[in-house]
């Protein structure tokens, strides 16, 4: 523990989404302390069309409590 999930759209490479979470990883650690082998990353590919139903609606709309960044963006 932790583990992290980000959701985005498809299209970003196979080493923009390592780097993404070798970069997750190192600020939990800095941030909470735990160990490298601690952390846990995966990344889900939410087509554009799916985004209001499966990522806004259920994660951001409707996740009061856990949302600590909102997005600039609302629909």
């Amino acid at each position: 523990m932790p583990h992290v999930i980000v959701k985005l759209w498809p299209g970003k490479s196979e080493a923009q989404k390592i780097r993404l979470a070798e970069r997750i990883t190192n600020d939990v650690v800095a941030v909470l302390n735990y160990g490298e082998e601690s952390v846990s990353v995966s990344i889900e590919e939410v087509k554009s069309q799916d985004w209001k139903e499966k990522v806004y609606k259920p994660d951001i709309l409707n996740g009061p409590g856990k949302l600590y960044k909102k997005p600039g963006y609302t629909m």
